[in-house]
């Protein structure tokens, strides 16, 4: 792995012969735990059964919340794809990381990651992991510095381009540098589901790296449009369950000649198959968790799993029927509590307490500090707190603010501060536009604007807005 501007140089004095990281108790452990952190697609802060989800059930993520920690108000890097992942790989906010959103790269791929930033894979890398990424990238197009390749991972199996993300029956997906070929696929005919093969990659790298220390990263496509399923057993069982409007992709959307990559295909039953994508995403959690067992490895490895932004309602998916946002306002490209509450679950078994529930409030960039805390990685500043005490149930340390910023629709800005959320809409229009202000306490559905009330308030969160980030020749607001 290369030496980024010497900020590694050093910190590789870890886990010496005899040492092992001090838990709660004194217990020791002989070499660094694994470390699993899989991500969802879109999915919302409703959608898991444990957090409110009625339509369909989780039983496999509801099981790894009661053997460990379920989060209440955790927080996504961002309200869309790369930007949300840029956040988590580098432990900035979006004010601070590199990639603060969806640009593209012709033919395929996405703006890189610059070779300057230092990620989580490089990080555990360099502390002796073996480290695999298996599900969608969007941080460098291939072979770019942004490459996974480039950015710490030994092992990239799956989607480097978000825009071929949109595809579950797709001709190819990277192994590595080079294509591996769906059989049967040809951008018409739709034969191998993507997402299996993505998760057979993952149980096999767990296999092949269960005597030592590893790091899987398991960004999942699912449940992001397209809403597409094999005809199995998981999709009858919710066929006809639910009152269905069929979605019409149009022109391009469905597989054939003239068929659209970055569109999405049409549906004849998006809500069932929503619930069918679920379903499967959480039997991919299933899967993953026995195979821990099998191994005998689950309890040496510490679990997490979230999500990268809120629900979406493209392609046919209608999160309104759902309660996809647990009753939150807004939905992903919002920066509104819906568009970026996220649901967040960490076990490890013997180590942290489970059934628990926290409203410790906590974010993507707090991951990155929290397995250095971990694995005993002196780190760079950067914009998390590890969670290590919560977890481990020790005094926990809590942020003073957290910070979001959009470079979509206009541009959005947003801050946390104790109960007070400030939004700011239209910021390439006019960057000292009004904020609304609302007091999540009382009004967790942000519906009550209360910023002619508390203007003292509305000016420090406004000064605090312009503090926390560094403007971006590559990203501002509404371009």
């Amino acid at each position: 792995m290369r030496l980024k501007s010497g900020i590694i140089t050093g910190i590789l004095m870890l886990f010496l012969a005899g040492c092992g990281i001090k838990l709660a108790g004194n217990e020791s452990l002989n070499h660094p735990p694994n470390i699993i952190y899989i991500l969802a697609d879109d999915l919302g802060y409703g959608d898991v059964g444990c957090y409110g989800q009625k339509k369909f059930s989780t039983p496999n993520l509801d099981q790894l919340a009661s053997q460990g920690i379920r989060f209440t108000r955790h927080y996504a890097g961002s309200t869309v794809c790369a930007p949300s992942r840029s956040v988590l790989m580098t432990g900035l906010h979006t004010g601070h990381t590199p990639i603060r959103g969806n640009k593209g790269v012709k033919p395929e791929g996405q703006v890189p990651l610059p070779d300057s930033a230092l990620t989580l894979a490089e990080l555990l890398k360099s502390a002796g992991y073996v480290t695999g990424a298996f599900g969608k990238w969007g941080l460098g197009f291939p072979g770019s510095e942004g490459d996974p390749l480039n950015q710490g991972f030994d092992h990239f199996f799956g989607y480097n381009c978000q825009g071929y993300a949109h595809r579950y029956y797709p001709a190819y997906l990277w192994d590595n540098d080079q294509h591996f070929e769906l059989t049967g696929n040809d951008w018409s005919a739709r034969v191998t589901y993507a997402p299996d093969v993505i998760q057979q990659k993952t149980l096999a790298f767990i296999r092949q790296n269960r005597d030592t220390s590893f790091f899987a990263y398991v960004p999942m496509i699912i449940p992001h449009a397209e809403l597409i399923v094999p005809d199995n057993g998981i999709f009858r069982s919710y066929s006809g369950k639910f009152p269905e409007t069929p979605y019409e992709g149009g022109a391009g959307a469905d597989y054939g000649p003239e068929m659209i990559i970055g569109k999405y295909c049409s549906q004849a039953q998006p809500h069932a198959t929503f619930a069918a994508m679920v379903h499967t995403l959480d039997r991919y959690v299933g899967e993953i968790m026995n195979l821990l067992k099998e191994l005998d490895i689950d309890g040496n490895t510490l679990i997490m799993f979230s999500s990268d932004n809120g629900p979406h309602h493209e392609g046919g998916a209608d999160p309104a029927f759902f309660n996809s946002g647990g009753g939150l306002r807004g939905i992903k490209r919002d920066l509104y509590e819906g568009g970026v509450r996220v649901p967040f679950i960490v076990a490890w078994p013997g180590k942290i307490t489970g059934g628990q529930v926290s409203s410790h409030v906590s974010a993507f960039w707090d991951v990155l500090p929290t397995v250095a805390d971990l694995t005993g990685i002196e780190l760079p500043e950067t914009d998390g707190i590890s969670i290590m005490p919560k977890l481990l149930g020790q005094p926990q340390p809590v942020h003073e603010l957290l910070y979001w910023e959009f470079h979509e629709r206009g541009g959005k800005q947003a801050i946390l501060k104790d109960d007070w959320k400030a939004v700011r809409l239209h910021v390439g229009q006019d960057p000292d536009g009004p904020l609304e202000l609302y007091n999540l306490k009382e009004d967790p559905a942000e519906e009550h604007d209360v910023a002619d009330k508390y203007p003292e308030m509305v000016r420090q969160l406004s000064e605090r807005m312009q503090k926390e980030r560094v403007p971006s020749k590559m990203f501002d607001f509404g371009r």
